[in-house]
């Protein structure tokens, strides 16, 4: 397999040569990673557990994960599903590399669709299942939403999205999501929508893809699944806690296919992240704690906060040109949007993630708008 380089891998290859200045202490705008402590009624679930560090998980999980999954589904979205309906995960990374594996392995020419820019663990799914790609173009013109000519939908099987969007943070509205889902009825292709920075919104609370589903009448989520997960919303990624939710059928037999992969989450994670499903306040503690960035942000560099997430796609003139300067001059690093991006897709953005502090999410952007003067 012929994977591209992550685009971290690239970052460090494009700064290498450069000595920054060592006047600024050293700041990194690049991972999705929040830089806040997981909570510590969290934590200390954890450690209480450790104990059963002793005994196997089941790849099916514990049924008091299953509850906890299915409270958050109804409390947050008015979702009243099944334990057929969800199936835990090993956060979402994994999930997303190997449920295009497992539902493509049987066709002949697999083709599968994603947005572009994308998070890379798509592009790399797509490889390992030797799938035709089509990428969903993002750009100014279509306002970073993806669209597709229906005529290219004949042979595809899977179309992942990803909204709200990384990297671009744009949201998909109701009427976009219903289109996609009566396309995929209508074309017979599995449409699954990343939504793990949907708890991330701004102001309202946005809906989940199943929501639309629901409300356009395909209440068993035919062809519709949905993947989450709490590293965003708990600023718990290293609890590896997610779910893939929708059409029974599909995670009927995916299911079987988990118990192969060796991807059972260990009880005490199981347990720490059944509390951290359960409970909503710290998520909106981390909520507000992104907002009040994004208002620094408009504050300093004048851009319209986004809807959801803890992304600035910031324009600018040369993204690789403007990394290396922000680099040499301010000791700042930030991800050229190229670098997320194919056939162009990406140029002349740079991905900020605010995901620190107000103090110091103020000192990079105020950086960043000395070097866009």
């Amino acid at each position: 397999m012929n994977f591209e380089p992550y685009p971290f891998e690239k970052l460090a290859t494009l700064l290498d040569k450069i000595e920054p200045n060592i006047d600024h202490s050293p700041l990194a705008l690049t991972i999705g990673e929040p830089q806040f402590e997981t909570p510590d009624f969290i934590q200390n679930e954890l450690r209480d557990k450790a104990s059963l560090l002793n005994k196997y998980p089941k790849s099916s999980s514990e049924d008091f994960l299953y509850d906890s999954i299915k409270s958050y589904l109804f409390d947050r979205f008015d979702l009243d599903v099944k334990n057929s309906q969800i199936i835990p995960t090993f956060g979402t990374r994994e999930v997303l590399f190997n449920f295009p594996q497992f539902l493509l392995f049987d066709k002949p020419n697999p083709v599968i669709a994603f947005p572009n820019p994308f998070y890379q663990i798509y592009e790399g799914a797509a490889i390992a299942s030797r799938a035709k790609v089509i990428h969903l173009d993002l750009d100014k013109e279509n306002n970073f939403l993806p669209k597709i000519d229906k005529d290219k939908l004949q042979d595809v099987d899977l179309v992942i999205l990803n909204s709200p969007n990384n990297p671009t943070s744009t949201v998909m509205g109701f009427d976009d999501m219903k289109e996609w889902i009566e396309l995929a009825l209508e074309y017979d292709f599995v449409l699954l929508n990343d939504e793990c920075y949907v708890d991330l919104y701004i102001d309202k609370p946005l809906p989940s893809l199943l929501n639309v589903s629901k409300e356009i009448g395909n209440v068993d989520y035919k062809n519709i699944l949905v993947a989450n997960s709490i590293s965003k919303r708990s600023s718990a990624p290293g609890l590896r806690s997610g779910f893939l939710a929708g059409d029974e059928n599909i995670l009927e037999k995916y299911m079987k296919y988990r118990t192969y992969v060796g991807c059972a989450s260990p009880l005490p994670l199981q347990y720490a992240s059944s509390l951290a499903w359960s409970d909503k306040g710290h998520a909106d503690f981390f909520r507000d704690k992104y907002k009040k960035n994004f208002e620094i942000a408009k504050e300093i560099l004048g851009i319209h906060p986004p809807l959801a997430t803890f992304y600035i796609w910031l324009e600018v003139e040369n993204e690789l040109e403007f990394t290396k300067k922000l680099y040499k001059e301010y000791n700042l690093k930030v991800l050229p949007g190229s670098f997320l991006g194919r056939n162009g897709m990406g140029a002349g953005y740079v991905r900020l993630a605010l995901v620190y502090d107000e103090e110091t999410t103020r000192d990079a952007l105020g950086r960043i708008e000395k070097a866009l003067r």
